[in-house]
């Protein structure tokens, strides 16, 4: 049955949606673009709109989207409410949501980041999947480290700052330091590069959507906000496989005042339409009056005059439908009364005035602002909601920066106490509703709460714009805090010191936001803190917090030395910091100064006895110390402290292994592996059990299905390497040895054990060399000592092999298996003479 034909009501509905005439060149092209498949030449998967403030940007990606959505497509639109990519992801996925179609796995995978990510503020980054794993990272594993390294936001300059081979090493020692954590590597990942390891997983769910529709279109508004961090991941996932596949029904479409990157865009610019806009043609703007039932000559003349065809100008003018020239106001009024010049009801010009002060409202903060009976406030907040330069988008109404400026300063101007009521009443209502969730939780727990942190957010922007003269200290000290808290935090902070300088026109609120803006931009979280430090008048609490979450900050990005200076400076501040000690414990393990990082997480968990995670590390550096009843003790009290903590669980495990108790050591990882399924590590040690019992089915099948977890584990390789050796299976072990040793050129167990599989096939001296590389790495080896003698006795060589064997017999006096082949090697060299 053929499709109704739609009505001619319905086509000029659709003409005038969304209050929006003009741009009909800009709409033509996009809806012509929907028209081509990818696969001809003349599709453009990339949509570039661009102009300055007020000329309709998001106006015309709203009617894209109005378009997009009449050809079937999905749609998502994301603008600077999204403050990393891990954000923007989020966004796309609720967007989706609304259109009926869920992204499962990423949303699970969402709020794991979110949860690792506050873990890792504690992590102890320094503790080896294995004792003896060689400390020295491959050209593989490092390029893979600065890949993950620079993903941390405030990375990239101390990755600059050290020579190769030291960053090397501290790549090495983050990724160890993680993995020891979380177990789950595609949790260090996730930690390290979260867009490396969620973008594969939003491009599965773009496949799976893109069967079913004919577009997707993805809309990324307000781009000089969020392009720094997502124009470098949407030039990736387009341009590259790197992430997977991105289906070839896609269409993006970015808008932002600034011009298109050529530098990084220039070589995809076949497939790109550029959208320029500037001021309405006098068409334009002549049809959008038109179409609002302004028509006079004269008024349509001086709307033209007075807005020189800036489109939110000319539009917010039009919704007022002036008939007459002396209705439009001279050309020097201010602009918000151009804005507000035909709304005669003193109490809606009082309101949409007043409402402008809040970054952001709702129902709630309208309340808080606006001062009336209950019974107008729905009303007066649904007209507010239709003025043409409130955004309605994202939960809440935000106005046109164009528009919010100016009334801002009108009302500044006009009663600076007003305007300070008005910003401190704002703040007591933000205080109030952050106050009411806090409860008995303590500072890090709130710091850790999204809603709290946005409340506190709020109550400090209004605290600023109101002038208290201790509102700038106060917000200096809250941003130690929000650095703690992540670098998105942290920049959002910045952001609206910044907001609060220009909105309030004070010169040095402003000049702090721009100079802690700009050193998040350049380095991070530790740049940020050190100028903190270095200007600002903080008192020996917050300096001493400062100072520890710097350091923090310094050894995520692999500069030890530096991190042991600040949190040396934070416990000279305050000795009793625990943050601080538990800081600089993390930086000497990731060091391999194992005896100073146990002293001071002693002192940690001494300070915060009832912190399960330092109990956990503790027990951990024991058992990497070898103290098995020490680590026994006190992972018992983690375990006690926290159940539910896979990493305790796992560690006692190993531990017991270590011991000889099978048994126990199998329960404790089952436990662990119950709690966390995907527990790489646990695996792994489990598979250890599994061999020492002697059922090396079951040894190889947790071996795989580790490696399938985590297939770049070097150490993992290794042992499944050797699972597959002792089973007779050499060929096989020789792919995992030579994958361990791609991912670790000084990987020496691997060489090790590589040779003697090469020598069990008949390649001796291949095997031999092995070897002796193993050796020249690990000198004091004597497992591949005595290997290296039994195959020098094989090849006809008993000299070399009584050497090799009396260096094994040195190193390792009581064992059997050594003695005996070194009774083996006297025999032949006996024989010999």
């Amino acid at each position: 049955m053929a499709q109704a034909r739609p009505s001619m009501q319905e086509l000029i509905g659709r003409r005038r949606r969304a209050g929006f005439v003009g741009r009909s060149d800009e709409r033509a092209a996009f809806r012509a673009n929907l028209d081509v498949p990818p696969e001809d030449e003349r599709h453009r998967f990339l949509f570039h709109v661009h102009g300055n403030a007020g000329v309709g940007k998001t106006f015309l990606v709203r009617e894209l989207e109005q378009i997009a959505r009449e050809r079937g497509a999905l749609t998502a639109y994301v603008d600077e409410g999204a403050g990393s990519v891990p954000e923007v992801m989020a966004s796309i996925s609720r967007e989706f949501l609304r259109q009926g179609r869920e992204f499962k796995k990423l949303d699970k995978a969402l709020v794991t980041y979110r949860e690792r990510r506050h873990e890792a503020e504690v992590v102890m980054a320094g503790l080896e999947p294995e004792p003896e794993s060689p400390s020295a990272a491959t050209a593989t594993a490092v390029r893979a480290g600065l890949v993950g390294l620079s993903m941390v936001p405030g990375a990239g300059p101390f990755v600059g700052a050290v020579d190769p081979a030291q960053l090397s090493r501290y790549a090495d020692r983050l990724r160890r330091g993680l993995s020891a954590r979380f177990g789950n590597q595609d949790d260090v990942q996730l930690v390290l590069s979260p867009e490396r390891e969620l973008t594969p997983r939003l491009l599965d769910e773009l496949a799976t959507v893109a069967a079913s529709v004919p577009w997707i279109v993805l809309f990324f508004d307000t781009y000089e906000r969020i392009g720094p961090f997502v124009d470098g991941w949407l030039h990736e996932i387009m341009t590259t496989d790197r992430h997977g596949a991105l289906p070839a029904n896609v269409v993006v479409v970015m808008a932002g005042q600034g011009p298109f990157d050529t530098a990084r865009w220039g070589g995809f610019a076949d497939f790109v339409t550029h959208v320029p806009l500037g001021p309405f043609t006098e068409a334009e703007a002549r049809g959008l009056l038109a179409d609002r039932g302004v028509r006079d000559e004269q008024v349509v003349a001086e709307v033209l005059r007075l807005t020189g065809g800036l489109p939110v100008l000319v539009s917010t003018l039009a919704e007022a439908r002036p008939a007459d020239p002396g209705d439009v106001g001279d050309p020097s009024a201010d602009a918000v009364e151009r804005f507000l010049k035909w709304e005669r009801d003193p109490v809606r010009r009082g309101v949409a005035l007043a409402c402008a002060v809040p970054r952001r409202l709702d129902a709630d903060v309208f309340r808080a602002v606006v001062d009336c009976e209950e019974a107008e406030l729905d009303a007066l907040y649904g007209w507010l909601s239709g003025l043409p330069f409130v955004d309605g988008r994202g939960g809440g109404l935000r106005y046109h920066d164009l528009v919010r400026a100016p009334m801002l300063r009108l009302q500044r101007a006009r009663s600076p106490r007003g305007w300070g009521e008005l910003q401190r009443r704002l703040a007591g209502a933000f205080g109030q509703w952050r106050g009411e969730l806090e409860g008995a939780r303590d500072t890090e727990e709130l710091w850790a709460d999204e809603e709290w942190r946005e409340l506190r957010l709020a109550e400090c922007y209004h605290r600023l714009c109101a002038g208290d003269r201790e509102a700038l200290p106060g917000a200096l000290r809250e941003f130690v805090h929000a650095c703690a808290a992540g670098d998105a935090t942290a920049q959002r902070w910045a952001r609206a010191l910044a907001d609060a300088g220009e909105d309030a026109d004070s010169g040095s609120v402003a000049r702090w936001g721009g100079e802690l803006t700009e050193a998040l931009g350049n380095g991070g979280v530790a740049a940020a803190l050190g100028l903190l430090l270095h200007r600002a008048a903080l008192d020996e609490p917050d300096r001493a917090l400062a100072h520890a979450v710097r350091g923090a900050a310094l050894r995520r990005g692999g500069a030890y030395d530096e991190a042991l200076t600040a949190f040396a400076s934070a416990i000279a501040l305050d000795s009793g910091l625990a943050r601080a000690y538990r800081g600089r414990a993390l930086a000497h393990g990731e060091l391999g100064d194992y005896r100073s990082a146990l002293a001071d997480m002693e002192r940690a968990v001494a300070l915060a006895p009832d912190d399960p995670w330092s109990h956990a590390v503790r027990g951990e550096y024991h058992r990497m110390l070898r103290d098995h009843d020490e680590a026994i003790r006190h992972l018992d009290e983690a375990i006690r402290l926290d159940p539910a903590g896979d990493f305790a669980w796992a560690s006692r495990g190993a531990t017991r292994l270590a011991r000889g108790e099978l048994d126990s050591a199998l329960d404790d990882l089952n436990q662990a592996l119950e709690l966390n399924p995907d527990y790489a590590w646990a695996l792994a040690r489990r598979a250890r059990v599994w061999r020492a019992r002697a059922e090396p089915a079951r040894q190889l099948a947790d071996l795989d299905r580790a490696l399938a977890l985590q297939p770049d584990w070097a150490w993992g390789r290794c042992e499944r390497g050797d699972a597959l050796r002792v089973a007779g299976r050499d060929e096989e072990a020789l792919a995992d040895y030579d994958r361990a040793l791609a991912l670790d050129p000084e990987y020496a167990s691997a060489y090790a054990s590589r040779g003697v599989s090469l020598a069990n096939l008949g390649r001796h001296r291949e095997g031999l060399a092995d070897l002796d590389r193993a050796v020249r790495l690990r000198p004091e080896y004597p497992w591949a000592e005595c290997r290296r003698g039994i195959i020098l006795l094989e090849l006809g060589s008993p000299d070399a092999a009584l050497a090799a064997l009396d260096r094994a017999k040195s190193l390792s006096p009581h064992d059997e298996w050594i003695l005996e082949w070194h009774g083996r090697a006297l025999a032949a060299v006996s024989d010999q003479q």
